[in-house]
């Protein structure tokens, strides 16, 4: 019983299925099935031949498949628009993250560093651990949002030229992003916080922000291809 169902999971997902329909499908044709073996069991059979009246009655794997794909209310938004869940997608997520990431170096400056004129100070205690999250977030995010779309194109069995390109977005935007935060400096802005993305003239720093966006592009496509090659290992 696994093994068709298992093929029929991997057809459906193939053909654009969201996850969540495919295993309401699955779970129900598990269900008539059962009801089917009990009817050919009632009529006499034994239980092998009853297991293959049920399996003909249930259909053959194509129409059982055609029955889903060919729905489209039942195709995941990834497939319906790829362009915009792998590429617009990543960039809002990263947005996101940065938000939440200044929001968080705002508030410290104001709980624990008032009066200075820029939160990037020596600091001790509790603050180390405020910042630090806010640090961890700034720097964490563009990796994580890789490894949250792979994961979506792995469920979704996507090949990985979707989410190569939006990875390749938020590496080039994070490569570029800068933070300024000053009261003198920036007296305009947000909370004296300014966020701009340049490239830097220098030869020497251009190089550090391009292998900085290489490394966020490599840690962000491991997780993929990890499973890529454990999936063909498993077959």
């Amino acid at each position: 019983m696994a093994k068709p169902f298992d093929e029929l999971r991997e057809r459906l997902l193939r053909g654009g299925v969201a996850p969540r329909h495919v295993r309401r499908y699955l779970r129900e044709l598990g269900d008539h099935l059962s009801d089917l073996k009990v009817d050919e069991s009632s009529a006499g059979r034994c239980p092998v031949d009853a297991e293959a009246a049920a399996q003909i009655r249930l259909g053959s794997m194509d129409d059982l498949a055609k029955a889903m794909i060919e729905k489209r209310q039942f195709r995941s938004w990834s497939n319906r628009a790829p362009w915009a869940i792998f590429s617009l997608g990543p960039l809002l997520m990263l947005a996101v993250a940065y938000y939440l990431s200044l929001f968080i170096l705002w508030s410290g400056w104001q709980m624990f560093l008032t009066g200075t004129d820029t939160p990037f100070l020596r600091i001790h205690g509790f603050a180390t651990f405020y910042f630090g999250v806010g640090r961890l977030i700034y720097f964490g995010a563009p990796i994580l949002v890789g490894w949250i779309f792979f994961l979506i194109a792995a469920r979704q069995r996507f090949n990985a030229l979707w989410p190569i390109i939006g990875t390749t977005l938020v590496a080039l935007v994070s490569g570029a992003a800068q933070i300024r935060a000053s009261r003198t400096a920036i007296p305009g802005g947000l909370g004296h916080i300014r966020m701009f993305f340049t490239l830097p003239s220098s030869g020497d720093l251009l190089l550090g922000r391009v292998v900085g966006a290489v490394i966020v592009l490599s840690l962000g496509m491991a997780p993929y291809f990890i499973w890529r090659l454990r999936t063909r290992a498993a077959i």
